[in-house]
């Protein structure tokens, strides 16, 4: 069988990557999931982080604005904020059976068939199992995989900080900038880009200039790639022709998140206390993937008729990646911001399929 290896799954790649607030990689998972091939793997994979993914999507996607009023032209800001992504309770398990699984199975179908995700509690589910006839020996049966569905975390809250800058532009306007290179972080390494555009609307009607009221127009995107090496060895004898050790030495899991986000924001300004509130639209799209060779145990009647082995079959080159897409529907948020000359503190609160809880300070001129 082969040798069960730690895989940096969703919560590493998002929240170790860019916080380190989990300093002891608690959120490593010891995964099963590739035993019985890349595509079962990848289903399982995909049913058990999702909700992960969604939460992170929703706070990536969030903390772009703490009033609706625009810098002064030349006047910017720099915030750092924290924005909590809720996983609801109906993403906290997920139905096995449910999964169109090409050569898992599970061992009891009758019994019950529920696991939870990465964010349900921390037991383990229902035994999958994987049983194949020896090629050319019928009823010769061989046990490739036998496991439990993994565990969840116990964990519903997923983090995303966010350095952010503002900077006002002419025709009240103000852009937005989010911004990592390239950073080599442990092992890995993660990189952030996004930019967005807030719009007055009041600024061109007069009778608004008479009320401390701003309405403007957002709209923001990011993207965050993270690399982060993994290790996936054959733990038997090799049975390689064309392959060598060397050749799964480069083996790396790959997250690349996008969202954008287009909001209404509304806010009522005084010296010191602005109280805003939003409502718009957003999508994340979040895909994974596993680059390198894979090796995977496979059946071969001349090397073992009572073991899985490993041989250049049973090596996959190209993973096909998957893709979650999460439509956040109408999202509504409020919040309040507090400013004491040059330095400003905010929290606020969106509803949506994934609730975000957001607070931050920063530095804002003009």
């Amino acid at each position: 069988m082969m040798r069960k290896f730690k895989i940096y799954l969703y919560l590493v790649a998002t929240v170790v990557l860019l916080s380190a607030s989990i300093p002891e990689a608690s959120a490593q998972i010891e995964a099963d999931f590739f035993k019985a091939g890349i595509n079962d793997g990848m289903l399982l994979m995909e049913a058990y982080i999702e909700p992960f993914a969604n939460a992170f999507g929703a706070s990536f996607n969030s903390a772009w604005y703490n009033t609706a009023k625009p810098h002064k032209l030349g006047g910017f800001d720099v915030t750092l904020s924290v924005s909590a992504g809720f996983v609801p309770a109906n993403a906290l398990e997920f139905d096995l059976a449910g999964i169109d699984f090409s050569r898992l199975e599970l061992l009891n179908p009758s019994g019950n068939t529920m696991a939870p995700t990465i964010a349900g509690l921390n037991e383990e589910g229902p035994v999958l199992q994987l049983v194949q006839d020896v090629p050319g020996m019928p009823g010769n049966q061989v046990e490739m995989v036998n496991f439990n569905s993994p565990p969840g975390t116990g964990f519903g809250i997923v983090p995303a900080p966010m350095l952010q800058a503002g900077i006002g532009m002419p025709m009240a306007s103000e852009i937005k900038i989010r911004y990592i290179p390239t950073t080599p972080i442990g092992e890995g390494s993660v990189r952030l880009i996004g930019g967005g555009l807030m719009k007055s609307i009041t600024d061109h009607i007069a009778a608004f200039r008479l009320i401390p009221v701003t309405v403007s127009a957002f709209g923001g995107y990011n993207n965050l790639r993270g690399i982060i090496p993994i290790s996936v060895e054959p733990d038997t004898d090799a049975n390689f022709e064309n392959y060598t050790f060397s050749d799964f030495n480069n083996q790396s899991f790959i997250l690349d998140v996008s969202s954008w986000n287009l909001s209404v924001i509304a806010s009522v300004n005084f010296p010191i206390i602005t109280g805003y509130a939003g409502i718009g639209y957003g999508k994340t799209t979040t895909i994974m993937d596993l680059d390198g060779y894979i090796p995977l145990p496979t059946l071969d009647p001349d090397i073992s008729t009572t073991n899985p082995v490993y041989t250049d079959a049973g090596v996959v080159e190209d993973v096909e990646e998957i893709r979650i897409d999460s439509y956040s529907g109408l999202r509504l948020n409020v919040g309040g911001r507090f400013k004491f000359g040059v330095f400003t503190i905010h929290a606020d609160y969106t509803y949506a399929d994934y609730n975000v809880l957001t607070a931050g300070l920063g530095i804002s001129l003009r």
